[in-house]
């Protein structure tokens, strides 16, 4: 399965793909990371000029990469309501773009994240960039903190994925809630 997390923002958009097709020697699943980066654009440029670049580069990544699934940051409080503004429209465009690949799409809170990849929901940005490490076995921690809070929802949603399969299942609905 191939996952793409994705932590948006207009200014910086991380995201990165890992894949757990991979079977070690001893017969159990190892993540690798398939694509990580980070989307700019020009705080220069004008709002919609900006969103039509992010938008481009999303689907093109999503053309590339054709991931199963796309985890996307759900956004859960912003104290900056223009922040909040510009991150919705950017989880906004992340959505429709990938929804239309046909793309299992899945959002979390950053409390979710924390608490599936580090155990602790309220795990500081260097100790989540630090379990992103060490989980995916990379040889330094993923910078920027965009590229880990990305690589960290791809991890949430590898984690919650049997759970979520087992709901769906289990109500017999195909939805889960």
């Amino acid at each position: 399965m191939f996952v793409l997390g994705v932590d948006p923002g207009v200014s910086r958009c991380g995201y990165g793909c890992i894949s757990d097709g991979c079977i070690s020697n001893g017969g159990s699943r190892e993540l690798s990371v398939v694509a990580m980066g980070v989307i700019r654009t020009p705080p220069s440029d004008e709002l919609p000029t900006r969103l039509a670049a992010l938008d481009a580069e999303l689907r093109r990544l999503l053309a590339e990469l054709r991931p199963d699934a796309v985890a996307v940051e759900r956004l859960f409080f912003q104290a900056n309501a223009r922040t909040a503004m510009s991150v919705g429209q950017a989880s906004g465009l992340v959505l429709a773009a990938a929804s239309a690949t046909g793309a299992h799409v899945v959002q979390y809170t950053p409390n979710e994240v924390k608490q599936a990849v580090a155990g602790y929901g309220a795990a500081p940005k260097e100790q989540m960039q630090r379990m992103v490490q060490a989980q995916l076995k990379l040889s330094a921690r993923p910078e920027p903190a965009d590229v880990a809070d990305a690589l960290a929802l791809a991890l949430c949603h590898l984690a919650m994925a049997p759970l979520q399969a087992r709901i769906r299942a289990a109500s017999g609905s195909g939805v889960a809630r």
